[in-house]
């Protein structure tokens, strides 16, 4: 070795040993307080669960590369130590943060008296906001947009909800377009017509471009599938061509709505594919499979859907109260002590979802139960 290499080593070692004793705390803070575009990436404000997602995924980096150091046997003994150190530090921070990491979503749009995108989305109960429905699409129908009392697709009303969406997204929310819905006129009849919305979807909701964007220039977060009718095939299709627009430079998340009943007679298909990204599983109106005052047909249902369906998280679908669905509400008691402890030992356990806004509002479901979400 040259002198000027050994020199260099010195100091990248001394370097190192600094950064394994002192970075992790200090980087841990830099990380939280790092300001960010409103898209995805990590910054003061964003929700509990985007935070508790996004510091997993950076302190499992920070592991990856101190074990590279570590195994380059390019590290003095003494630095070793450090380094010791400094992973059984980021193991109990990763264990700290990935406990208790669950997060809320949310269906709003569906009822004028639920209050407005940006109220929903500062009760700070929400990590994600789906907006429901696009509701007519596919067949050769000129797609639509149905936010009930919300506002007018048919005058362009709806492009002031621009500026609501931003807001939400400025706090870390995730805000999804929802298709479809239960009482949609909707249906893909091939391959090519799955393509012809995604290419629709793109360009008037998410990153592409188009003079006739319904919500404004806001670009939405990705796109929910709460598909009950219609086709049962190439919904498939349509989530490899939206996964397909990720490439252009921004994520396009991929959520999804099923019934409990597995596999879903939908798109059951589709969420084989391990393109979503959130996977919100309806376990209401489905006797079989939902709380009955036993958790045992639900705790099975979910140990079938969060070990057969390749989604990076699965949440617990729930109605926000009893007159939210026909049957399925879980009462806040119960579902604190019983069905929660439960589930959330599973490594894809998400969180809760709720239908929907307006019902939340006159339950307070989800101030219940946040706190143990």
């Amino acid at each position: 070795m040259a002198k000027g290499e050994a020199f260099n080593d010195f100091n990248q070692s001394r370097l190192l040993k600094e950064d394994s004793m002192k970075c992790l705390p200090r980087c841990m803070f830099a990380f939280l307080k790092k300001k960010n575009s409103t898209h995805g990436s990590m910054q003061m404000g964003q929700s509990p669960f985007t935070i508790k997602t996004e510091l997993l995924k950076h302190l499992e980096h920070i592991i990856s590369s101190l074990h590279s150091i570590v195994t380059s046997g390019k590290i003095h003994t003494w630095l070793k130590m450090a380094y010791r150190l400094a992973l059984l530090s980021t193991m109990m921070l990763l264990l700290a943060v990935g406990s208790n990491a669950g997060g809320i979503a949310i269906y709003w749009g569906q009822n004028g008296g639920e209050g407005t995108l940006a109220d929903t989305c500062s009760t700070g109960n929400y990590d994600f906001v789906n907006l429901a429905f696009l509701a007519t699409f596919g067949n050769g129908q000129p797609p639509m947009i149905n936010l009930a009392g919300h506002c007018d697709p048919y005058s362009n009303g709806c492009t002031n909800l621009t500026t609501d969406i931003k807001s939400c997204q400025a706090k870390g929310i995730k805000v999804m377009l929802t298709l479809g819905g239960a009482a949609g006129s909707y249906y893909l009849t091939s391959a090519a017509e799955a393509k012809q919305v995604a290419t629709y979807l793109w360009n008037n909701f998410l990153g592409g471009k188009s003079s006739t964007r319904p919500l404004g220039e806001a670009i939405l977060d990705g796109i929910d599938f709460d598909i009950e009718g219609g086709s049962t095939q190439h919904w498939d299709d349509l989530a490899k061509y939206l996964s397909e627009y990720s490439s252009q430079g921004q994520k396009v998340y991929l959520t999804a709505a099923p019934q409990c009943p597995f596999p879903d007679a939908y798109i059951g298909t589709a969420l084989k594919t391990g393109l979503f990204d959130y996977v919100w599983v309806q376990f209401y109106n489905n006797p079989p499979c939902q709380y009955s005052g036993g958790i045992t047909n639900l705790e099975d249902a979910w140990k079938q859907w969060t070990t057969e369906i390749p989604a990076t998280k699965i949440f617990l679908g729930l109605p926000a109260s009893p007159a939210a669905a026909g049957s399925g509400y879980i009462p806040v008691g119960d579902l604190t002590s019983q069905v929660l402890p439960a589930i959330k030992g599973s490594a894809k356990y998400g969180g809760v979802m709720l239908w929907d806004k307006y019902h939340d509002d006159q339950s307070g479901y989800s101030s219940s139960i946040k706190s143990h979400v």
